[in-house]
């Protein structure tokens, strides 16, 4: 299929396509990306195990019923150190657990739960900056590869008038056929590069449809985005706001302080555990080993650990190595978190010094070209000089089409090294 097919297909593509601008396209993805619903419903649940922890400060109350048919005068002996009478009976009541207290353990555990369901909510903040980031970058990609095919399209229909001025001076004999050949060449070299320029376009579409969390690709028309402003000079003042706000630091910090919390509370199992017990009901049937037809008892338990073969120990211990070793990751990303600052502001600062140089450069080539026209007209020039200032100048026009769309996505990247994207 020719250029021309290809190129009407783009054309119904486009009619057909869905206008978009960059804050939509972000909408759409916050809305619809499954990552970001899965990191929400993790944080949901990790709300949940605060109240799990929370349940051992309320009492315990449980409904029973009980049968029983006993022979008469018997007792339980083996298998306990103890005897115990049973008689035939039917019985409800209620019972009641209520802890008094465990020296502040399960306080330690709700913290530790608590700032676990604060991580988790960090986590949400993380993927939200990750799928905007890949919005960002993915839409930036596909306007540098649309504006990059423009370029090469452009490129092809000068080259085929070229061909067609060639052609005809050579069939006026006032040009060889080697001239000719020569432009045939670079037509051909211009097709293809509109080719790989569709290719391109049609695959940053699709990873755009993914960014956005959308399972089948459909085509967009993407609104054009301003450049950003100038670079902040500053580089330790934006990282400073990169370990502050960053989500993933966040997030290992507040692991860390859960872990510190568990820790206190692991400290806390060798204290004594006091609870109040209650029981009370009714014996409507009962044989006459039970003098009443009714119950009621009440109690208090202090369970005093002494030797449960190293146990608690070892989770103290365990727990205080895991503490340590989250320390040491906050340290460690945080060291990291530097350098990709560093890094992304580098690498945003060169892609905005190449806006002006490719600038330069397009017009250097649109100078070189129109000298090389004048000269070939003239005869004072060759095909082949044409042909190489033609190639310079679709270069300078493709690096300029895709030197404003990297700096964009570089921008993006020092934005969400920085903390910026939310």
């Amino acid at each position: 299929m020719g250029s021309a097919g290809l190129g009407s297909q783009i054309v119904a593509s486009a009619q057909t396509s869905t206008p978009l601008t960059l804050a939509q396209a972000e909408a759409l993805a916050l809305k619809n990306h499954p990552r970001i619903a899965s990191a929400g419903l993790n944080a949901e649940a990790a709300g949940k195990v605060v109240n799990e922890a929370r349940s051992a400060y309320f009492p315990i109350i449980a409904a029973n019923v009980t049968g029983a048919d006993a022979v008469q005068g018997t007792t339980v002996a083996a298998g306990a150190l103890t005897t115990s009478s049973l008689s035939t009976r039917f019985a409800s009541g209620m019972s009641l657990l209520q802890m008094v207290t465990d020296f502040g353990r399960t306080s330690h555990l709700v913290r530790s739960s608590r700032l676990r369901a604060e991580a988790a909510n960090d986590n949400v903040a993380l993927i939200r900056a990750e799928v905007l980031l890949d919005v960002r970058v993915a839409y930036f990609a596909a306007l540098g590869s649309e504006a990059v095919r423009k370029a090469a399209q452009a490129a092809l229909d000068n080259r085929r008038l070229s061909l067609r001025q060639v052609t005809a001076l050579s069939q006026s004999s006032l040009k060889s056929t080697l001239d000719v050949s020569f432009a045939q060449v670079l037509v051909s070299e211009a097709e293809l590069a509109v080719y790989q320029a569709e290719s391109d376009v049609a695959q940053s579409q699709a990873h755009l449809a993914a960014a956005l969390g959308l399972e089948h690709t459909q085509p967009f028309t993407l609104a054009d985005e301003p450049l950003p402003p100038a670079l902040n000079p500053a580089m330790q003042v934006l990282i400073d706001a990169a370990l502050r706000d960053r989500p993933d630091l966040n997030l290992l910090r507040r692991n860390n302080d859960a872990a510190d919390e568990y820790t206190k509370a692991e400290r806390k199992l060798n204290y004594p555990t006091v609870n109040v017990m209650g029981a009370a009901g009714v014996i409507p049937e009962h044989d006459a080993t039970l003098a009443h037809d009714n119950y009621g008892a009440a109690g208090i338990n202090i369970n005093i650990p002494v030797f449960n073969g190293g146990l608690f120990s070892a989770r103290r211990s365990e727990a205080a190595l895991r503490a340590q070793a989250a320390n040491k990751d906050v340290q460690d990303l945080s060291v990291r978190i530097s350098r990709e600052v560093q890094d992304a502001w580098l690498q945003a600062n060169t892609s905005y010094r190449r806006l002006s140089v490719t600038a330069q450069l397009v017009n250097q080539a649109n100078q070189a070209l129109h000298l090389a026209q004048a000269r070939y007209d003239a005869g004072l020039g060759s095909i082949v000089e044409l042909n190489q200032a033609q190639l310079a100048q679709t270069s300078a026009e493709i690096d300029a089409a895709s030197a404003k769309y990297e700096y964009l996505s570089a921008r993006a990247a020092l934005d969400y090294a920085t903390g910026v994207l939310r």
